[in-house]
């Protein structure tokens, strides 16, 4: 099942989507999905981030390819830092090159959504919290994280979380295959069964440092090849079983 979040008449909406149609939700999607009688076809609305986070969790050095790649050593622990949620931008929406940065990366990554607030949950229990999968860039300013250390300010211009287009509920995150096309050019392919750290232990691993609320959405890492883009680019960042996040460079 696809949930989708749009905008109709000026206003955001909650969606199934089932081919070329979406069905609308009578209100969001986490606590129950309750179908109206409306639908109107996806090409009459514009997809919105598919989700209203509280915060964004990213991980970083998470899949065994990148980490050989870089000749970095395998982490003991999980990597977090986080994204505000002015970052986040929606499929199709701009990419925004700023001011005075010299390098701006894709990378491309599986992210999920959080569907109830979670502390301190044991891994065998991680699957009631999450509501599904979708694809995420985490767009970075590479030569502000080289010159700052911290990641902060390199990875939280706004428009530097592109995510969605939709989340996909139905979908085992163990074997996924993952892209990232740039202007239609191959630049990033894995597998998430390239994964360090799965899906069940960073649930678990960062309910124990922070609570994690309904909507908000964690991202697994990227695979080896990221690289910079230009203004005027199209970068594609696609997930087996999930779809394709297309975003230009503004």
């Amino acid at each position: 099942m696809k949930i989708v979040r749009f905008e109709y008449k000026k206003k955001a909406e909650w969606g199934i989507l089932e081919e070329n149609m979406i069905r609308f939700l009578n209100g969001p999607p986490f606590s129950k999905i309750v179908l109206s009688q409306r639908a109107i076809l996806l090409s009459k609305v514009r997809l919105l981030i598919p989700s209203q986070p509280s915060k964004i969790i990213l991980v970083g050095l998470n899949y065994r390819d990148h980490a050989a790649e870089l000749n970095m050593p395998i982490p003991s622990e999980p990597i977090i830092f986080l994204k505000p949620p002015t970052a986040a931008l929606s499929h199709k929406g701009k990419i925004v090159y700023p001011p005075g940065v010299k390098r701006l990366d894709y990378e491309a990554e599986l992210a999920f959504v959080i569907k109830k607030k979670a502390k301190n949950i044991p891994q065998k229990d991680v699957s009631k919290y999450i509501l599904g999968y979708t694809c995420l860039n985490d767009v970075t300013a590479r030569d502000l994280q080289k010159k700052d250390v911290q990641w902060t300010r390199a990875k939280s211009f706004d428009s530097f979380c592109p995510v969605g287009p939709w989340i996909e509920t139905d979908l085992n995150p163990d074997n996924l295959k993952i892209t990232c096309c740039l202007n239609r050019a191959l630049k990033q392919r894995s597998s998430t069964s390239n994964f360090i750290f799965s899906v069940p232990y960073l649930v678990s691993f960062i309910s124990k440092v922070m609570t994690l609320c309904p909507g908000d959405i964690i991202s697994t890492g990227t695979p080896p090849g990221v690289g910079p883009m230009q203004k005027g680019d199209r970068v594609a960042v696609e997930i087996e079983g999930i779809g394709c996040l297309e975003n230009i460079v503004d």
